[in-house]
């Protein structure tokens, strides 16, 4: 697929980015690269692949077994864990209005 320089000025303008004429060709090609790959990404053929719900799969019986918190340490139940930390953290903000950190307006549109 070929990215037109007006497809990445319109992306440029929609990120409020000024990009100089080096850098519109520049991401020109990367832009192009990237949907050249994905392109090579839709012609596999992934009808027998089965979803994955857990990453982590165990390492005897069948491959689709999920792994659980003994076989994986790492994993941990979840918990509710008090966190306050939010005045603190307002605190050091230049601007802040509780319970929200103020921001200068940027998009004039």
């Amino acid at each position: 697929m070929k990215i037109t320089r007006e497809e990445v000025l319109r992306v440029a303008e929609l990120a409020q980015l000024e990009l100089t004429t080096e850098e519109v060709e520049l991401f020109r090609g990367q832009l192009d690269e990237i949907l050249n790959y994905i392109g090579k990404l839709e012609e596999l053929d992934v009808s027998n692949v089965e979803p994955m719900a857990q990453v982590l799969f165990t390492d005897v019986g069948s491959p689709t077994a999920l792994a659980t918190a003994n076989e994986h340490p790492e994993l941990r139940d979840d918990a509710l864990r008090p966190c306050d930390v939010a005045d603190a953290i307002l605190a050091q903000a230049p601007d802040a209005a509780k319970p929200f950190f103020r921001v200068p307006k940027v998009i004039d549109r």
